[in-house]
């Protein structure tokens, strides 16, 4: 598989709840940024972050994916349910670094998206 390829398919793990079916997908030292909030050190850090934000799998929808050399890029939406049941709605840009197949660094950009917004799109 392409790198494009490998992130789809870590992608459709993820979106039937299959955390560890996306970890296999990760570099053990992988390292995710997500920009001005938090940065994750390791499969383990993201495992921890996943049991955590998805307590259901979320709901995403990747509207370009751009491939070139060693890294892809996401643009899309996320939804993602908070432990009280509200849906926030966000959209995303996710910059992932390939390393022998596998993901072992993501730059994610993450701005939630006001209702007033929803209600333009």
């Amino acid at each position: 598989m392409n790198n494009k390829q490998i992130l789809e398919t870590a992608n459709a793990a993820i979106t039937k709840g299959d955390y560890e079916g996306f970890l296999s997908f990760c570099a053990d030292d992988t390292i995710w940024t997500f920009v001005g909030e938090q940065t994750l050190h390791g499969k383990e850090a993201v495992r921890q972050y996943m049991a955590a934000t998805y307590l259901e799998p979320p709901k995403f929808r990747v509207e370009n994916l751009i491939a070139e050399g060693d890294f892809v890029t996401a643009l899309g939406k996320i939804d993602l349910k908070d432990i009280a049941g509200n849906v926030t709605n966000y959209s995303y840009c996710d910059v992932w670094r390939f390393r022998d197949c596998k993901m072992a660094e993501l730059t994610a950009f993450v701005v939630e998206i006001t209702s007033s917004q929803i209600s333009q799109s």
